[in-house]
């Protein structure tokens, strides 16, 4: 078992940075691919970013390529998303998750098993 607990999150102009993180309790965070999440209103969860257990391997979704950057940091079990160059179309609660499998990274919401509440990130124009 793990719990997330996500921080970081706030107003932005367009074209501002904005730092995430996320914080696991328990053990073993360096076994989880971890992976951030976005939900804006009236629309479904989307895959943003993932970072396999030792941060070798990175995937993105296209509309955050060169803008946003995972990382980790297993010695203080926490996961960053830095965003920069922010739109207006980046608003949405940021959400980050664990996975708890023997893939090296994993992109899809059913492949996650934990879950953290999400912070608020607006953009104005």
């Amino acid at each position: 078992q793990v719990q997330l607990v996500e921080s970081g999150g706030g107003l932005v102009q367009a074209g501002g940075s904005l730092r995430l993180s996320c914080v696991a309790s328990g053990r073993a965070f360096s076994k989880y691919v971890m992976g951030w999440f976005r939900q804006a209103p009236g629309k479904e969860r989307e895959f943003v970013a993932a970072i396999s257990r030792t941060g070798g391997n990175i995937y993105y979704v296209d509309s955050v390529k060169g803008r946003f950057t995972i990382s980790r940091d297993n010695a203080k079990n926490t996961v960053y998303l830095q965003m920069n160059s922010l739109k207006p179309e980046d608003t949405a609660v940021y959400c980050c998750a664990a996975a708890d499998t023997t893939a090296t990274i994993v992109i899809a919401r059913y492949e996650y098993d934990y879950w953290g509440q999400g912070t608020q990130v607006t953009v104005s124009s």
